[in-house]
């Protein structure tokens, strides 16, 4: 397999390969020191053509790759698409559109919570994958013919699991099911992150608006870090050293030296001033702009108990339909659920999924449906029995 290194390539693959209603999609990149993923190889297919692009090739315009992207009378196929798609937004400031993620929906056609690809091929395609190329270092160049074809394979038995995937749900009537699941993988803030929204990733038990209000600012200030110099953010800043800063909220570098998460003598660089002036701004807010910190919510007596059997019910549920129960109901929703009836916004309380699971849970905290052990199997039955 010989790989694109030219525009002109580029351009005479991307036209073969848009003759097809779908292309399956994967990239190859290293990010282990940068804080922007490095794209090193696209890999490419349709039906009746492939392609392997390097990307790192000298002088090689990707726009006919972001077209293809960007073409709405073409289904990009993806498996776990969303760090593919965070590189494609990156480099080409948009986000593929129509998109359909086999991931995803081998957890609505019942393949277990998350299935890896490798595992994937084998059960639809009965295919076995070569992992021994999994490891390498996608910036090195000559690739060899066994990392080539390592790559090529997550584009070409991705076709045949499309394929199958997609008779499924057609068969199941679940094809919206997926659809819905697509709007959030290529909705643009998935990927835009507002440095300011930085310190959501964070999480840390506050007791004080002000400490909120450091966290937040000290976050944002290293999110804005990482980005400009491209390097992972524990490289700027560990999260641990800004829990600890949150708490002790050291104004000068002398404060600053005393903190157990900060290295010896970095107080004095030019970085830690850009800190401590994300630190004293966050402490000079007028009181009443101090953040609020978000309510903490006491779950009723017997909530514990009630999320408890809403697992029990969840598995029956996603066991009857065989789909994965990852996909209906986090835990997270199962505990809002017992703890507070039916709240809008949870997943699990929408669309299909509050018609799969929802109502049925609902149902049985309200005393409207209850769990029956009968012949060896656990039952949902109405309550009180009609």
């Amino acid at each position: 397999m010989t790989m694109i290194t030219t525009t002109d390539q580029l351009e005479q693959a991307v036209a073969a390969l848009s003759q097809s209603d779908f292309v399956t999609v994967d990239t190859e990149f290293i990010r282990e020191t940068t804080f922007w993923p490095e794209l090193c190889v696209i890999q490419l297919a349709s039906p009746d053509h492939t392609a392997i692009v390097d990307a790192l090739a000298p002088g090689l315009d990707l726009a006919a790759f972001f077209k293809l992207m960007a073409d709405e009378k073409i289904v990009k196929v993806f498996h776990a698409a969303r760090q593919d798609i965070e590189i494609i937004f990156h480099l080409g400031n948009l986000i593929p559109h129509p998109v359909f993620d086999t991931q995803v929906a081998a957890m609505v056609c019942g393949f277990g919570d998350a299935i890896a690809y490798d595992q994937l091929v084998q059960r639809v395609v009965g295919a076995q994958i070569d992992k021994s190329s999994r490891f390498t270092d996608w910036r090195r160049r000559p690739l060899s013919e066994k990392q080539l074809d390592y790559a090529l394979a997550d584009v070409t038995h991705l076709r045949d699991i499309y394929l199958h995937l997609k008779a499924s749900l057609e068969e199941e009537g679940r094809t919206d099911w997926v659809l819905d699941e697509m709007k959030i993988l290529t909705a643009r803030e998935t990927y835009d992150m507002h440095p300011d929204d930085a310190w959501k990733r964070l999480k840390m038990r506050l007791r004080k608006p002000v400490e909120l209000a450091v966290l937040r600012s000290v976050a944002a200030w290293r999110e804005r870090e990482a980005r400009e110099r491209n390097v992972p953010r524990g490289r700027v800043l560990k999260d641990d050293a800004i829990y600890e800063i949150a708490q002790q909220q050291p104004r000068d570098a002398e404060a600053m030296s005393r903190l157990r998460t900060i290295p010896k003598g970095w107080e004095r660089s030019s970085m830690a001033t850009g800190l401590l002036n994300a630190v004293n701004l966050a402490l000079d807010l007028p009181k009443e702009d101090m953040p609020r910190l978000p309510k903490s919510v006491q779950s009723p007596e017997g909530a514990g108990a009630a999320a408890e059997l809403l697992k029990v019910l969840l598995r029956l549920v996603t066991e009857e339909h065989g789909v994965a129960a990852k996909v209906v109901a986090t835990s997270d929703e199962i505990d809002r659920i017992a703890a507070e009836g039916d709240v809008e916004d949870i997943p699990a309380l929408q669309g299909w999924r509050r018609e799969v699971f929802g109502e049925k849970a609902l149902q049985l905290i309200n005393g409207a449906l209850c769990l029956k052990f009968e012949n060896k199997k656990i039952r949902a039955v109405a309550w009180p029995a009609e």
